[in-house]
């Protein structure tokens, strides 16, 4: 047992020897695999959040477009849209006259609404110049300070851009 077990424990101690190193690379070739992986889920993440920025950013500036794109044409009929309301108040004796230019009017408006343009509304409300355009004051002390009394002209809007600012008359 003297030199071949000495020989074997020799040789034992020898692989136990290697066998940690192997272990200890193996372990630092592990966690520099580990530290990459996370390196690159993290590149992953970033590069994934920046793309949904750049849709939002795209999608919204599409929109702003578009709705630019829309205001601009809309503004062309506005003068159309107000002959047709004056025609509309006219007193006539042909009712039929009267109801052909109500119905044609009723089609703009439709279509206006199905576009998402709306009508600022002015009558009773107060004073916004983001909205209005004053034209005129009046004193008037049943009305509140910058409310509106009456109006000239109707404005528009598409979402929050104003397509035509309302022609007001401001109390006090």
């Amino acid at each position: 047992m003297s030199e071949e077990n000495l020989q074997e424990k020799e040789e034992l101690k020898q692989n136990k020897g290697e066998n940690e190193e192997k272990n200890v690379n193996k372990t630092d070739e592990l966690s520099k695999t580990k530290q990459e992986l996370d390196e690159t889920t993290d590149r992953l993440k970033r590069i994934m959040a920046e793309f949904e920025n750049y849709k939002k950013r795209s999608n919204k500036e599409r929109e702003m477009l578009y709705n630019s794109l829309l205001a601009d044409i809309i503004s062309s009929f506005l003068p159309i849209i107000d002959n047709l309301e004056k025609a509309v108040q006219v007193k006539t004796d042909d009712e039929g006259y009267k109801q052909g230019v109500e119905l044609v009017l009723k089609q703009f408006m439709d279509t206006f609404k199905s576009l998402g343009i709306e009508t600022i509304e002015t009558v009773g409300k107060t004073f916004d110049p983001e909205l209005h355009e004053a034209v005129s004051s009046v004193q008037d002390e049943s009305l509140g300070e910058k409310e509106i009394k009456a109006e000239f002209r109707k404005g528009y809007k598409i979402g929050t851009k104003v397509i035509r600012h309302s022609m007001v008359s401001v109390a006090n």
